[in-house]
């Protein structure tokens, strides 16, 4: 049998999928609810991955443990330094990616520098957390960390993300660097805790008016 080549000609003609309209119907600092309509379903997904795979933000990808008598191993705690989240609009623009950079490994241009050293001296059990960790730049730090630094926050220490436990006489010396990247390379550049939409061909949330009457009722 003879195959034929598909083109563009054999495609579905979607004159509207090229004039899309986006409304938001809720924006915070920490979530966003938006309508896209006069589109295809694709470019919805399109979005989502974007959001998740394509923004760049800043993580810990370089971890040293300069001394960890600790009882987990190191893979261990770089894997959890690795996930805190870090402050990165003010600085995210401005850091060059580490394979753009003429450094030989790191430079203020495209890393910044965490240090973290805590040993227990006592006999209650040291909580280290991501207070712990001292940032080069006060504007990339975890993001636990940021509200404390704002008059008037109410943020507790519960907030603070755990990387481990130290009995009397454990020791966690820690020197990592944070690089930009892309969710797409690591999922600690994730931006986003999570990405989701929901396809209404129906209408049941009633956002668009019925051109056809005896399309209501399969909007039930």
């Amino acid at each position: 049998c003879a195959a034929r080549r598909r083109d563009d000609r054999d495609l579905p003609a979607m004159p509207y999928a090229n004039q899309p309209t986006v409304r938001i119907s809720k924006l915070t600092d920490e979530n966003v609810d938006f309508i896209i309509e006069n589109t295809d379903l694709s470019v919805a997904n399109g979005l989502r991955r974007l959001f998740i795979a394509e923004v760049p933000t800043i993580a810990i990808d370089w971890v040293q443990l300069v001394s960890n008598s600790t009882v987990l191993h190191d893979e261990f705690i770089a894997h959890r330094i690795g996930l805190i989240p870090l402050t990165s609009e003010e600085m995210v623009d401005r850091l060059r990616y580490p394979r753009d950079c003429d450094c030989s490994e790191f430079c203020p241009e495209c890393s910044v520098e965490f240090n973290l050293n805590v040993k227990c001296t006592d006999d209650v059990t040291r909580l280290v957390t991501s207070r712990d960790l001292v940032s080069s730049n006060p504007r990339v730090v975890p993001v636990t960390s940021k509200p404390r630094e704002d008059e008037g926050a109410d943020y507790g220490d519960t907030e603070d993300i755990l990387i481990a436990k130290l009995r009397k006489g454990q020791e966690l010396q820690i020197r990592a660097y944070a690089r930009k990247g892309f969710g797409k390379e690591h999922a600690k550049w994730n931006p986003t805790a999570g990405v989701a939409f929901e396809y209404d061909p129906d209408n049941a949330l009633r956002h668009t008016h019925f051109a056809n009457p005896a399309d209501i009722g399969r909007a039930v």
